[in-house]
């Protein structure tokens, strides 16, 4: 089965997330798709993944990064520490979903400065 990954936000039509991450995935020979999934409202967040069961993992752009929190099971130190997420890592166990939020920004951050 094909994983799916993709990207919440809203508006999306200036996002280059999908083109990239699909040249990634076909480059690097992973059996993957990613989608955009454009929601003005994130209380559809849990809606969204159960309706989509190969969802793995989700971006999250704006207006999402802070109001998705709420939402999450966990979050990593750091995505506490800065109050905003921009990956959420999707585990299923039967019917049971766990979202984990991430903030992957202060990496690329630091690294572009290092």
């Amino acid at each position: 089965m094909k994983r799916k990954y993709g990207l919440v936000g809203y508006p999306l039509g200036h996002s280059f997330s999908r083109s990239f991450f699909q040249q990634k995935f076909e480059d690097e020979h992973i059996n993957a798709t990613y989608e955009n999934f454009e929601i003005q409202d994130i209380s559809c967040l849990r809606q969204l993944i159960s309706d989509n069961h190969e969802l793995c993992g989700l971006n999250v752009t704006i207006p999402h990064k802070t109001a998705v929190i709420p939402l999450l099971d966990e979050l990593h130190p750091l995505a506490r520490e800065i109050g905003a997420v921009n990956v959420i890592k999707i585990t299923r166990q039967g019917d049971k979903i766990f979202l984990k939020g991430f903030n992957s920004d202060i990496i690329g951050f630091t690294n572009s400065i290092a």
